[in-house]
């Protein structure tokens, strides 16, 4: 394959899929230019390694997969630990703050739902991102995690079964 043709493909792809992975990796780092810092490094990936993609799966679980890994790993790097500190130091200091609860209450009622689902633990959290928002069928998410298909609908009835009542408090609570 040619560089003309690389480039290309690398631009269609990045057109038809930017947008859902920088979603994707959002919903790992929790972070808009963090997500898309991640989805650039994927593409980078992509094109690197765009002759040696066989074509034989689906170009968007090969990216699904690439951005995964890719958010997994920044996870696991010194920055981001460090960053967690910062950010815990600064809400620590901005609860002493009046307007702090004002702040927080605007942010909950904005987005409790996504709260919510980012309160259950990653194999539940990953496998609802995929299915609800992006529109994956269970096959495909066993392909872009490399996990069984049982597993993933396991792990789906197990992450409705954790937020209906989750769900249900809140509206109890009249949030």
């Amino acid at each position: 394959m040619d560089r003309e043709e690389k480039d290309f493909i690398l631009e269609k792809i990045m057109i038809e899929y930017g947008n859902e992975l920088v979603r994707l990796a959002f919903s790992y780092v929790k972070d808009t230019e963090i997500a898309k810092d991640v989805v650039q490094n994927t593409f980078i990936k992509c094109y690197k390694n765009l002759d040696s993609f066989r074509f034989d799966a689906q170009i968007k679980t090969w990216l699904y997969r690439i951005t995964i890994n890719e958010c997994k790993d920044y996870l696991k790097s010194w920055n981001y630990k460090m960053v967690q500190v910062k950010s815990f130091i600064n809400e620590t200091a901005k609860s002493i703050l009046p307007s702090t609860e004002k702040t927080v209450i605007d942010k909950y009622n904005k987005a409790e739902i996504k709260d919510t689902i980012f309160s259950l633990p990653k194999v539940y959290r990953e496998v609802v991102y995929l299915y609800y928002y992006d529109s994956l069928k269970t096959e495909e998410i066993a392909e872009v995690l490399d996990i069984p298909v049982n597993t993933v609908k396991t792990r789906l009835r197990r992450a409705k079964q954790r937020l209906e009542p989750m769900i249900k408090e809140e509206e109890l609570n009249g949030r």
